[in-house]
């Protein structure tokens, strides 16, 4: 799966579009001839058990387990629903992963194919809401963050690694601002992510990591 159009579809077509790209990861998963030798590829453990083969996937600091040929997603031991559009995004981590290694050098959504087409909806999504939550006590985005595996980085005033998958980092930044300057933020990615998902997958990605923080920092 390349890095194809962004497809943005309205409320009525959302799930409709969850529902193909479910059926399109599903089959690229059930052709793949050597799944172990490929789960290497994502740094994911591959087991067989009961006729079943399962896949144990590390996504936001947590364990996920994928079962095929039911292509199943869950947690153990957690009864909370996983939200359709993050099992598929699961899928397609697992399916499209090439192996490669982290580059060690930063790239911002803009450098990814499309990317500067859909910035703007990409920032409202993501950089927005992280500025307008975390911007004025930027220490906050540290405490938060850490319940989603995440470790300080030494980039802006605050920033910090969230480990999205083994092999896909994701970096938040943010600048306090002054009195003349009003706080900033930025969302950057290891050079490796377009071998691991699409720009769309990104976007999304992205957009879940911010709510989940959001979420957790007015959680009482």
């Amino acid at each position: 799966m390349d890095n194809r159009r962004i497809e943005v579809p309205d409320n009525k077509n959302y799930e409709y579009a969850l529902e193909q790209a479910y059926t399109l990861v599903r089959e690229k998963l059930l052709s793949i001839k050597d799944l172990e030798r490929h789960c290497d590829n994502s740094a994911s453990k591959y087991s067989e058990k009961d006729g079943k083969r399962n896949i144990k996937v590390s996504y936001l600091g947590e364990e996920y387990t994928v079962i095929l040929p039911d292509i199943d997603v869950f947690q153990e031991e957690v009864k909370n629903e996983i939200p359709f559009r993050e099992k598929v995004l699961i899928l397609h981590y697992l399916a499209q992963a090439k192996g490669t290694l982290l580059s060690g050098k930063y790239i911002t959504f803009r450098e990814l194919p499309e990317g500067p087409v859909y910035f703007r909806t990409f920032s409202k999504r993501t950089i927005q809401p992280l500025v307008e939550n975390f911007g004025k006590d930027t220490a906050r985005l540290l405490d938060i963050g850490k319940n989603f595996g995440g470790v300080a980085a030494d980039l802006g005033d605050t920033s910090i690694v969230i480990p999205a998958f083994s092999r896909v980092p994701v970096t938040i930044v943010l600048w306090k601002g002054d009195e003349e300057l009003p706080p900033e933020g930025s969302v950057i990615f290891d050079a490796n992510i377009q071998d691991y998902l699409t720009t769309e997958d990104v976007t999304v990605l992205s957009e879940v990591i911010t709510w989940r923080l959001v979420r957790k920092l007015y959680q009482k």
